[in-house]
């Protein structure tokens, strides 16, 4: 499965999905995803809250875009399944993707203290971000 293809790949630091993950995933009606054979972003829709499940680009397309056009999408498609709150979780030393979520209008709204077990590294905190649907 090309997902998790991607997600190895994008995930070195810490421990990428398996195919087996992502289809039990998206065997729910809750979830989908979104994206190409470069990018994707894996959601989960309950009631009216949408959590970003992950999201990843292959290192060899990152810098192109791909994510930020990927988070217009899966906003989208979940304001079309009804939801109105949308929430991720990112690692607190990700200053890329903080970057990017700041710039897609998301605040952040937590903290899970030592979230990301690193390889041969301490655990990283994850910042809980949220953002409102139009």
């Amino acid at each position: 499965m090309v997902l998790a293809q991607i997600h190895a790949a994008a995930f070195t630091q810490s421990r990428p999905w398996s195919q087996d993950e992502f289809t039990a995933l998206l065997d729910s009606p809750l979830c989908f995803a979104c994206g190409d054979g470069r990018s994707f972003a894996l959601v989960r829709v309950i009631a009216d809250e949408a959590e970003l499940l992950t999201i990843a680009t292959d290192p060899a397309c990152q810098r192109q875009g791909l994510a930020r056009a990927l988070m217009q999408d899966w906003q989208t498609q979940a304001w079309l399944r009804g939801a109105k709150t949308c929430f991720l979780e990112v690692a607190a030393d990700n200053d890329a993707a903080i970057g990017l979520y700041l710039s897609q209008g998301f605040a952040r709204c937590g903290c899970r203290r030592g979230y990301y077990a690193r390889k041969n590294a301490a655990s990283v905190d994850a910042i809980v971000m949220q953002k409102e649907l139009p």
